[in-house]
């Protein structure tokens, strides 16, 4: 059909007959609809007197309308509860008791949620509650189809827990024991079963043991096994009601037969209450009962029942640690050779065959295998545990290698959300498994990139971490490819079209400046990261890398660097061709009221935003608008004076000048909140007193940074000035060297010792090396930092002494970790720390160079 286009219709003689045949088409169309439609007869029946009430309407729709207006007043029945409780309990309810006897599947399912919720309201009290409704949910119990019946029966459960003791057991324990096995269906005993353990955690041991267990009994030896194995499931809960003693003499019996019944999902239930009831099992029973059970399970997992492999291979690391302390060393290894065979199950393949069913087979076996390694992969961190964590690099290093290796995303998946875990376990160790951190951060796979970059933050703060405290320089350094696979992972999420993962990778990435150098970030990823503003079409993406590059801005260690990224901000975003970029650029402003100083953004900021409200996008207008109030709260008095009467004359200028409505009534509204707002003084004052106090203490930081890049500057100045001194030193006893061996051999004399002049210069390179490494590998850590071992004391104390008065309220605290590097070469980060070997190797002439400078540092105050 074509289409219609009445903007330029032609209605000549030509074209006139072409829209009455589309016309004519649209008739037909619509036939089919208008015979669907309500006769008068129908619509009559339907219609209800608008001036009845609520519930007198619902009695109306109760007793002589159709299904679905009876549905709907079921459905409704919370609120009617909420509105008018006791007129719905006299007149409504009685209504739906009567129609529920010949109602269909869907009121019946309505039913059972709508009288659920009405307990969970708490509309009325839970006696009125228990003699209105409770009758009602018992007799529908039984219905005859079983999704119905599932309903109620989910219902009644929620209500026994929150109905007395007394009327659990006259309204549904009573009733339920004299009916016993006798029920004729197979549903019923279903049902007997499920109510059985939920009562059990209602009464005293002596009234189960009197009035439940005989009935649990008789339904573990039903001649049905979903009975069997629906009741061998409930079995949990009756040992937690019954206690030790009576788990031991009625319930474990009970499992015991059960694991050896013929059926295999009976065998299976038997195995996992086990499992879970093991630590209300003595150690004789664990030793005689559980564990010969339990082997019996793993042998024939392989051999003749492979259903119970995956469901073994869950509860496995659960089973290892529940009999851990019953093994001998040969049944340890048994079952650790046990776990390893299970997690690379399905890896080799043994035979191929090409019969289609042999195939089907090993198609399903394969779905299987899968299941089983994601299990092994789940439990890896219950293995470490059990074989102990300092075993781990000989046991079970191999088989984490294998499970990140996996060809199955499932199993990687896994693998990656317990990395943390593993990574805890480990401790010092933690290093040993960076390859696999890098291998999944590489993954070609984004599901698993994403579940890995959840706990990325911690993992390598541990890495960082475990390595300096354990004594030796950080083992981030021996880690060569972990920059590239965060810069590589970061490229893959942005180049798929997953957005919300390469979101909160970016979100994870401002751990960054706590685990790497300020120069690594600042060439590997703060630019990417002003690209990606730029760049990116996705606005929560675009918010995330501008909120990362804010928290590298505030860490970054070198004063020419942070100037850049400020000029580039405000000239790009700031000043951008794209309003979007414009619109980025008060966001990015947002992000750095939160991070920095007021004092820092009134310096960088203020007027290149003020400048946007001469901006042609009313959008942008609109959004600075919404701003100004967060800006003027960046102003102190007096000294932002000036940067206030600026304030006032943009917004007077928008007043007089702007021609949007929509932005005008904005401007209005915030002129209003601005008069109402108070601007803080210099000084301190009650109630702006922890505003302040946190502004003050990032102020702290801020001038830190500075005075840290001086000290950094001085450092290496002093440095170069002593390897000069050395050089030369070395260079004239290599002249001396060099004279004394030329007259030596003029007089045909052996001098003894001649080659000590080499062995001086070769002992002073190797002085110069240790004290170049130990300054370009150790981080910044006041922490675990030695003042007496700083060059320049005053300065190493007044920064110790600054780091020591930052309280714990601040929102960015400069915590022991907030400035610690790993970067080696000239990065200058080591020139605030030195180890006692390198102090040691400082000449006289570096102590003469020096002196000066201490005396002067010492008499400077903060």
């Amino acid at each position: 059909m074509r289409p219609l286009t009445f903007s330029k219709m032609d209605f000549s003689q030509s074209n006139l007959f072409g829209y009455i045949e589309d016309l004519q088409e649209l008739t037909i169309i619509e036939r089919p609809v208008r015979r669907s439609l309500k006769t008068p007869e129908e619509i009559e029946r339907l219609t209800v007197d608008e001036e009845l009430s609520d519930i007198e309407r619902a009695v109306y729709l109760l007793s002589s309308g159709q299904d679905i207006q009876g549905t709907s007043v079921v459905a409704n029945l919370p609120v009617l509860m909420r509105q008018n409780p006791a007129e719905t309990l006299r007149r409504v309810l009685p209504k739906i008791r009567e129609v529920l006897h010949v109602a269909g599947v869907e009121m019946q399912l309505t039913a059972a949620v709508s009288f659920l919720t009405v307990l969970q309201e708490e509309s009325v009290s839970i006696h009125t509650y228990s003699h209105s409704f409770l009758h009602i949910i018992l007799q529908n119990l039984e219905h005859r189809d079983a999704g119905v019946s599932n309903a109620w029966l989910e219902t009644l459960l929620a209500v026994i827990e929150a109905l007395p003791k007394e009327t659990v057991r006259h309204e549904i324990l009573n009733p339920l024991v004299s009916k016993a096995q006798l029920s004729p269906t197979l549903q019923s005993r279903l049902v007997s079963c499920k109510i059985m353990g939920k009562v059990a955690n209602k009464f005293e041991a002596h009234i189960i043991k009197r009035e439940v267990l005989p009935l649990v009994k008789s339904l573990c030896q039903d001649v049905e096994y979903e009975v069997r194995t629906c009741m061998c499931r409930q079995l949990e809960h009756i040992a937690r009601g019954i206690g030790t003693e009576l788990t031991k003499t009625v319930v474990l019996p009970e499992l015991v037969e059960l694991a050896r019944d013929e059926g295999s999902s009976v065998r299976l239930a038997a195995f996992e209450t086990l499992v879970n009831l093991l630590d209300m099992f003595d150690a004789d029973d664990r030793s005689q009962t559980v564990l010969p059970l339990v082997k019996s399970f793993c042998e024939k997992s392989f051999k003749a029942d492979e259903s119970i492999l995956v469901s073994l291979s869950f509860h496995l690391g659960k089973l290892c640690n529940g009999l851990y302390g019953i093994f001998t060393p040969e049944q340890h290894l048994r079952f650790l050779e046990f776990y390893k065979k299970l997690s690379t199950l399905g890896l080799q393949q043994e035979n191929e065959h090409n019969d289609n069913q042999l195939q089907l087979q090993t198609l399903e076996q394969e779905k299987k295998y899968i299941s089983v390694r994601k299990n092994c992969a789940y439990n890896f961190p219950a293995m470490i545990v059990f074989v102990d964590p300092k075993n781990f690099h000989l046991e079970l290093y191999s088989i984490f290698f294998c499970l990140c290796h996996d060809p199955e995303v499932p199993v990687r998946y896994t693998m990656a959300i317990s990395f943390f875990e593993v990574a805890k376990l480990l401790n010092s160790d933690v290093y040993t498994i960076h390859k696999e951190l890098v291998t999944l951060l590489q993954d070609e796979s984004l599901e698993v990139l994403d579940a890995l970059v959840g706990h990325l933050p911690e993992i390598l703060e541990l890495m960082a971490n475990r390595g300096e405290n354990n004594g030796s320089e950080s083992k981030l350094l021996s880690i060569p490819d972990l920059i590239p696979a965060l810069t590589t992972a970061e490229q893959r999420a942005a180049t798929s079209l997953k957005w919300r993962t390469h979101e909160k990778l970016l979100q994870k990435y401002a751990c960054l400046p706590h685990i790497i150098s300020s120069d690594q970030i600042y060439y590997r990823f703060l630019h990417r990261m002003l690209t990606i503003i730029l760049t990116n079409n996705v606005l929560p993406v675009q918010k995330a890398a501008a909120r990362t590059l804010c928290v590298y801005l505030r860490y970054n260690r070198k004063q020419e660097q942070r100037h850049e990224v400020i000029q580039k901000l405000i000239e790009q975003l700031g000043q951008g061709k794209s309003y979007w970029n414009r619109l980025r650029f008060l966001d990015t402003c947002e992000f750095i009221m939160e991070l920095f100083s007021k004092s820092f953004f009134c310096k960088y900021f203020f007027l290149p935003v003020l400048e946007l409200t001469h901006d042609p996008v009313a959008n942008v207008r609109m959004k600075l608008c919404y701003l100004l109030p967060k800006v003027k709260s960046t102003l102190k008095i007096p000294t932002d004076k000036h940067l206030l009467q600026q304030l006032e004359l943009c917004i007077r200028k928008l007043l007089c000048q702007e021609k949007d409505k929509d932005v005008l009534t904005i401007v209005k509204r915030t002129v209003l909140e601005l008069d109402r707002m108070e601007i803080s003084v210099d000084a301190f004052q009650k109630r702006f007193y922890e505003n302040d106090l946190l502004d003050q203490e990032k102020e702290r930081q801020e001038h830190l940074l500075l005075e840290m890049e001086q000290l950094e500057k001085e450092k290496q100045q002093t440095e170069k000035r002593s390897t000069n001194i050395n050089d030369k030193m070395f260079e004239k006893k290599r002249r001396d060297s060099k004279a004394s061996s030329v007259l030596a051999k003029s007089i045909n004399l052996s001098v003894p010792g001649s080659s000590s002049g080499t062995s001086a210069g070769k002992g002073e390179k190797k002085s110069k090396l240790v004290r170049s490494q130990s300054f370009s590998t150790q981080a910044l850590h006041p922490k675990y930092s030695n003042i007496d071992k700083c060059p320049n004391k005053s300065s190493a104390t007044r920064f110790t002494s600054s780091v020591s008065g930052i309280g714990k309220s601040c929102m960015l605290s400069f915590s022991d970790d907030s400035f610690r590097t790993h970067s080696t070469g000239n990065s200058g980060n080591a020139a605030f720390l030195s180890s006692s070997s390198s102090h040691n190797l400082f000449n006289s002439a570096d102590q003469k160079n020096n002196g000066h400078k201490e005396s002067q540092s010492r008499r400077m105050s903060m």
